[in-house]
């Protein structure tokens, strides 16, 4: 399981996928958004933890096609379902992958960006917070989403009208842990509702992405 998570990171780097494509499109959209609502600072940090949480969102989804696609297309997809691994745990391993090069590096970097968006300083670490337990929400169901889509050609827009219903309970609580720390106000109820959709999504979400990808390869 190690090494397949090594070979997971190395073929996300290698692809394109990995650290800088996420924060590329993180940061394009936190430097547009002040040119579409316009400049003033107090309006941007009213919106900044809904607008954080929203690109994180969609700079998650950029790369879930090429979790399974890569292997789909050179046959080591057969190989893995083959393999005396468990096929739930190659899924949570994928899911792990795409956390780690994705994920981690939005919430090591939201700090940076919230400076842009003028988020209240006291709001840094609920923000911070809410990514890091949030985010492993969106890798796994978008691995669910993946794996509903693999072999499908240009199967990147279905997916992302699939995950994206899905992600909507994340992105709600996530958003409000964030504005409750800005507004100095206490966020420990929807940062529970957020770490129970992120451990649902752990405990159950790779079985079903087991069944489906099974279906799919017949």
């Amino acid at each position: 399981m190690i090494a397949l998570l090594a070979r997971d990171l190395r073929l996300a780097v290698r692809a394109g996928g990995g650290f800088g494509l996420g924060l590329s499109f993180f940061l394009i959209v936190i430097v547009l958004i002040p040119f579409g609502v316009g400049p003033e600072t107090g309006l941007l940090g009213r919106i900044a933890p809904g607008v954080l949480w929203v690109a994180a969102l969609l700079a998650c989804l950029l790369s879930l096609d090429r979790m399974f696609a890569l292997d789909f297309e050179d046959g080591s997809l057969d190989l893995l379902v083959t393999s005396p691994l468990p096929l739930e745990g190659i899924i949570t391993v994928k899911a792990v992958a795409h956390w780690l090069t994705t994920g981690l590096p939005l919430v090591a970097a939201a700090p940076v960006f919230a400076l842009l968006m003028n988020l209240p300083g006291h709001g840094y670490f609920a923000l911070v917070l809410s990514l890091l337990i949030g985010t492993p929400a969106l890798s796994v169901i978008g691995a669910f989403g993946a794996a509903l889509t693999v072999g499908i050609k240009r199967g990147g827009l279905l997916l992302s009208l699939l995950v994206l219903p899905l992600y909507v309970p994340t992105l709600i609580f996530g958003a409000e842990v964030a504005r409750r720390g800005a507004e100095s106000q206490p966020y420990t109820s929807p940062l529970l509702l957020l770490a129970g959709i992120s451990f649902a999504a752990l405990a159950l979400l790779p079985m079903a992405s087991a069944a489906v990808l099974r279906v799919n390869l017949r």
